[in-house]
């Protein structure tokens, strides 16, 4: 069986922040496929990947792209799955030319577009797991006690205060 969320990326160098989706996917139970797919490098391996998705059996897709930051897009465009866009951080303008990218759709190509970096790949996996979990009372069980796990870590009052 397919795992229902693919997560691609634009180069292994995006693989640094897109590793914390598939972990936070992995800590959740939730199985997820990687794959490096270039917009601009290999084009046609975009367009067979988005195109045969859904039926390959994926739910939802994870684009994480930098620079230009096409990826997302281009992959939204090509298929009616759920596309959610992390912006890499690039070197040269911290992410915030990818983040403009990804966010900038237009009207009836629609990219959920995350967070710069390691938060927006966790927070997309997050937002994945919750729309598989819609249909699967396990994973939202999961999801529910990821979350109260988190809520639970936080302190009341800061150590070594009065």
């Amino acid at each position: 069986m397919t795992a229902p969320i693919a997560i691609i990326m634009g180069s292994q160098s995006d693989w640094e922040t897109m590793r914390h989706a598939a972990e936070t996917l992995a800590a959740l139970g939730v199985a997820c496929e990687t794959r490096i797919v270039s917009a601009h490098r290999t084009p046609d391996r975009l367009y067979a990947f988005a195109k045969g998705a859904k039926a390959a059996g994926h739910k939802v897709i994870i684009a994480g792209a930098g620079g230009a930051a096409h990826l997302p897009g281009m992959t939204a465009a090509l298929t009616e799955l759920p596309v959610f866009g992390v912006p890499v951080e690039s070197k040269a303008l911290s992410g915030v030319d990818s983040l403009y990218s990804i966010v900038q759709m237009p009207a009836g190509v629609p990219v959920g577009t995350l967070a710069i970096g390691k938060a927006g790949a966790i927070n997309a996996a997050l937002l994945a797991a919750s729309v598989l979990a819609l249909n699967d009372p396990a994973l939202s069980g999961r999801l529910a006690a990821w979350r109260k796990q988190q809520t639970d870590a936080i302190g009341e009052h800061p150590e070594g205060a009065a």
